[in-house]
């Protein structure tokens, strides 16, 4: 590699999005560009609010215990700082959890997962990035386009936001990370550069949510701190979550599959409670008061693009503008930590952020959201309502198969530790097949 080439590997790299995603992805190219400008529609709060741009903020949110584990090992200290802003730390056997086949079974669980408002987390997660001379944040500004060719991005177009808009500039730039989200115009920029459209994979449950923030009533006991009613396939679409958050508050998400969606407002609320398959939700929130209105969400399909198969240089992509899951099952957080992980150990690798370095980064992201895709689109794939789901005889027989395994944590607490790690994103699923669990699985 020559002198100039090295140079033009620790450049200027642009991220797409100031969420959560974005700022892991700055986090993880400090030291290895000489620049890092992060592009973010909004401006930031000062406190620790909502904000339009994260729509989804306002709805359960939990960070698994592989994502806190490498959130603390990319940030040391900020698991302390989420608990001093009051995060929960909720303890697996903390979760009172009715699965498909009934209510897991208890044990002594090691693995945990952080409970708090988006908001909580997304704010000091902002604090720290704050602290890198390197990277720096571009509020209330829009990408509006690309610049490259067909075979490579080379920079942004932006523009600044409000009630006089701005001149569209460009900022050149030898990377480009798109974190935009669910609602990412990267591909649309893409065509229009002459790329060839990333294949896709997209699956949709038709999912839709409604939240609410309660006060905690005092002398409740639910027997646990956290509850988690799932829906059972074909007949009960509809679940139901209660996570503990900072000032002693409650956030209650309840989700149903197409067809089962939760109605508007209160009323529509209480409706969906009074058809949860436990009456555990309804009957805690009985004498509890609401901290904030009634939210809807509608997240959109599933989607899952593969810009491993020769995207253009000078590109990555991470987040939910990579793979989007169905929320339900709270992988988001967590394989957006991941993102940032690979996106880290390839430009350690390659010492750069040149081109060799995004395509090895394309790879490994699309490797490490492989199994929680998997694992999302097999359980949509149960309900009949489901478009673009996976079928086949395999698929009959992985949900054979999960269904014992669903039995066997009911009753048998090496089953239910297994199944939970797996869930966790701390194990892969080939941990169900290991003889201790296969054996406990078989004989349940």
């Amino acid at each position: 590699m020559t002198t100039s080439e090295k140079a033009l590997g620790r450049g200027t790299a642009v991220v797409i999005g100031g969420g959560l995603a974005g700022l892991a992805a700055a986090w993880a190219l400090r030291g290895r560009a000489e620049r890092i400008i992060v592009v973010e529609r909004d401006h930031y709060p000062a406190e620790a609010v909502f904000r339009a741009g994260v729509p989804q903020g306002r709805h359960a949110h939990l960070v698994l215990e592989a994502g806190h584990r490498l959130l603390e090992e990319m940030m040391p200290g900020i698991k302390q700082e989420l608990a001093s802003a009051g995060a929960r730390q909720v303890a697996i056997s903390e979760v009172r959890w009715l699965s498909s086949a009934g209510w897991m079974a208890e044990y002594a669980a090691q693995m945990s997962f952080l409970s708090c408002t988006r908001p909580v987390l997304d704010k000091l997660v902002l604090d720290r990035v704050r602290t890198a001379p390197s990277i720096e944040l571009l509020e209330s500004t829009d990408v509006v386009g690309l610049l490259g060719s067909a075979g490579v991005v080379r920079g942004v177009k932006v523009r600044e936001r409000g009630p006089e808009r701005g001149e569209v500039r460009e900022i050149p730039a030898e990377l480009v990370v798109d974190a935009a989200g669910r609602s990412t115009s990267v591909p649309k920029w893409l065509t229009e550069l002459g790329c060839r459209p990333a294949p896709e994979e997209r699956v949709d449950a038709g999912v839709a949510y409604s939240s609410r923030l309660f006060h905690r009533p005092a002398g409740v006991d639910l027997g646990a701190q956290a509850v988690y009613l799932q829906t059972k396939a074909p007949d009960a679409p509809r679940m139901g979550v209660l996570l503990p958050v900072e000032g002693d508050r409650w956030i209650v998400s309840l989700a149903g599959m197409r067809g089962a969606e939760p109605e508007p407002g209160e009323a529509g609320f209480t409706k969906h409670l009074d058809g949860l398959r436990d009456p555990l939700l309804r009957e805690a929130l009985r004498d509890a008061e609401p901290a904030g209105e009634v939210r809807g969400f509608l997240p959109g399909p599933g989607v899952r693009r593969h810009y491993e198969r020769g995207g253009p240089d000078g590109l990555v992509v991470v987040g939910d503008a990579a793979s989007t899951f169905n929320p339900v099952y709270g992988q988001g957080v967590t394989v957006a930590l991941f993102c940032a992980r690979e996106l880290r150990r390839t430009t350690l690798r390659h010492d750069g952020i040149g081109h060799a370095a995004a395509r090895d980064a394309r790879r490994a992201i699309s490797a490490v959201s492989k199994d929680p895709w998997v694992m999302s689109c097999a359980e949509d794939a149960r309900f009949a309502t489901t478009t673009g789901a996976p079928a086949g005889a395999l698929l009959a027989l992985q949900h054979r198969f999960l269904d014992k395994v669903l039995v066997g944590a009911t009753r048998n607490p090496v089953v239910t530790k297994a199944f939970h790690e797996v869930l966790s994103l701390v194990e892969p699923p080939s941990l169900l097949f290991r003889p201790s669990v296969l054996g406990a699985v078989l004989r349940g």
